[in-house]
């Protein structure tokens, strides 16, 4: 299934569903960080997606990670909450998805890079690196917050 990122897009389609969600900033002990390509919609993004009926945030986090990298993750912070109700995801069965997401700060505690159904790639960058790849804006935002200081590396 695609999706389509609006935010503060006028011609958005209005939401009609709200999913808690969290995503992962996973930075090894050279200062990379983790990034996967989307399936989706082919742009760079961090691992991430829907909390399950059962589970909290940060345990949401460490498995979208070992889903979608490989990595298994021990969360060490929290880069910041995201719910812009003028950012929606629209997919292709009709659901128009409002954005709420925390973004945990996290290290790698296990496992190998590896692609899923949901990622075409896996890969470790530098951060200097990320500016030149596709991403879509909030994802940057969520690195952005990290790489420009506003919350602690992890160590």
């Amino acid at each position: 299934m695609s999706r389509r990122d609006y935010e503060d897009d006028p011609n958005a389609p209005a939401a009609n569903s709200l999913v808690p969600a969290a995503s992962a900033v996973v930075v090894d002990d050279s200062g990379r960080i983790l990034l996967q390509r989307r399936r989706d919609n082919g742009m760079w993004a961090l691992p991430g997606g829907a909390m399950h009926i059962g589970e909290s945030l940060p345990e949401c986090a460490m498995r979208e990670t070992r889903e979608e990298t490989g990595f298994d993750i021990e969360i060490v912070g929290i880069v910041g909450t995201y719910s812009n109700p003028r950012h929606v995801f629209a997919y292709d069965d009709g659901e128009v998805r409002q954005v709420f997401s925390i973004c945990f700060l996290a290290r790698p505690a296990g496992g190998q890079l590896s692609v899923s159904e949901e990622s075409t790639d896996v890969r470790w960058f530098e951060p200097e690196e990320i500016d030149t790849l596709p991403m879509v804006p909030s994802i940057r935002k969520r690195v952005n917050d990290w790489r420009d200081g506003n919350m602690p590396a992890a160590r």
